[in-house]
């Protein structure tokens, strides 16, 4: 499947449960026609324009990074196998990153890596170091009736509050 897109000190690390299909035959971040994952981030200030899937690693320059709870595999959430996941490899990650602000890019991943059902869109109480962790409603198109991009704004707003210093690879 897709490589990380990450480097050290992000403002943001976005993390999805794993790539849909469309993105893993195509190889980017986001592909699928009904994703609104471009859009949102464009709308919301955290891209000055909107940027296509194949334009994925120009993100870190913006302070963001891409990854996902689950690697190996592609298809919607139902088709996943969450066994083997290694939540402590993936703090371990997010540890050594040191990004500002982890977002889980819909509840299924934020239910994998914090092992309660159902947690709250928004800030959590839970952090990794020092990163703070949200999460966001999906950008999936097989998510709409759970879309509502308030979420993504709140995100936005307390990333441009909370600048992070440089990136460094």
């Amino acid at each position: 499947m897709l490589k990380d897109c990450l480097v050290s000190r992000l403002d943001l690390v976005i993390c999805g449960t794993a790539v849909g299909n469309t993105s893993a035959a195509r190889g980017m971040y986001y592909a699928g026609p009904g994703n609104k994952f471009w859009k949102i981030l464009h709308e919301t200030g955290l891209t000055p324009r909107r940027l296509t899937p194949a334009e994925f690693t120009l993100l870190p320059s913006f302070g963001i990074g891409l990854t996902d709870i689950v690697k190996g595999q592609a298809g919607m959430d139902s088709e996943i196998s969450f066994q083997g996941v290694d939540q402590e490899g993936f703090a371990q990650k997010i540890l050594r990153l040191q990004p500002g602000v982890l977002c889980f890019n819909g509840k299924t991943a934020a239910q994998v890596f914090l092992g309660r059902r159902s947690p709250d869109y928004g800030l959590q109480s839970e952090m990794i170091g020092n990163t703070r962790i949200f999460v966001a409603p999906s950008t999936s198109g097989a998510a709409n009736s759970y879309w509502d991009a308030r979420h993504w704004h709140t995100l936005a707003q307390l990333i441009m509050e909370s600048p992070r210093p440089e990136s460094v690879s």
